[in-house]
């Protein structure tokens, strides 16, 4: 479990300090898939950093099963089990595919072995297990080697940021299919930050943030209907990306 005890976050601007993450109280039960949705600038990003240890809060404090994690960083949250996919993948020149799932899985896999994480994300691992972790590989390949090193890492709880960004519609359909599966396999939790209705689709529950605060929370069931049913078919259009635009 996770949990968000006062949490506040600020940063430095012009005219004073900006507070980004207002004084917020947030649960992540144990084996849930969690969506946090809510419009541009409301604080979703920054609150992804802030559980996976890339930001610190200003005030109060974060808890992961029942430890005080506030002032670890991302390398001891990662050893705890807390992983971090980035909005953008970072690429590496000279790293190998295989290299890449080796160094997330901390251990010596034969090829065979992490070829099975790569057609878990829908790749054909022959056509990718030696390849570099370069400029060749598109964004939606890119996503789906970052998640298949999550994978790699089983981690207890894994969270990303848009993972929809910046790929095409066919990438797009083939990462709803991953994360169902994952969904299905996967032992922990999932957190992922997306404006994507098809992602919201899959959760379990929605969370929902603006100006740095919780708005709404609760199953998808129930949360995802008052979404749809409240916003006009131009914010729909915005908040889900529903013109077919991606990121």
């Amino acid at each position: 479990m996770l949990t968000l005890e006062n949490v506040s976050f600020e940063v430095q601007a012009e005219k004073g300090n900006k507070e980004i993450i207002r004084n917020m109280n947030l649960t992540i039960d144990d084996h849930k898939f969690v969506v946090i949705t809510g419009p541009n600038g409301g604080g979703k990003s920054t609150l992804a950093k802030l559980i996976a240890g890339i930001e610190k809060p200003t005030s109060g404090r974060i808890c992961f099963h029942g430890e005080d994690i506030t002032e670890k960083s991302i390398t001891e949250r990662a050893k705890m089990g807390i992983s971090y996919a980035f909005l953008q993948p970072v690429r590496f020149m000279g790293i190998q595919v295989l290299d890449l799932i080796r160094l997330a899985a901390k251990k010596q896999l034969t090829a065979a072995d992490a070829c099975k994480y790569l057609a878990e994300v829908g790749l054909c691992a022959k056509d990718y297990i030696n390849r570099e972790v370069n400029a060749s590989l598109s964004g939606g390949e890119l996503k789906r080697i970052e998640i298949a090193t999550v994978l790699a890492r089983g981690t207890v709880m894994s969270v990303f940021d848009e993972p929809e960004a910046g790929i095409d519609l066919w990438s797009f359909q083939n990462l709803i299919q991953v994360f169902e599966r994952m969904r299905e396999k996967t032992d922990g939790s999932i957190l992922i930050i997306s404006h994507q209705e098809r992602i919201l689709n899959i959760a379990d529950e929605i969370v929902v943030i603006a100006e740095g605060r919780i708005q709404n929370q609760g199953p998808k069931d129930e949360v995802l209907p008052g979404l749809l049913g409240t916003a006009s078919a131009v914010d729909a259009c915005s908040m889900f990306n529903l013109g077919g635009k991606q990121g």
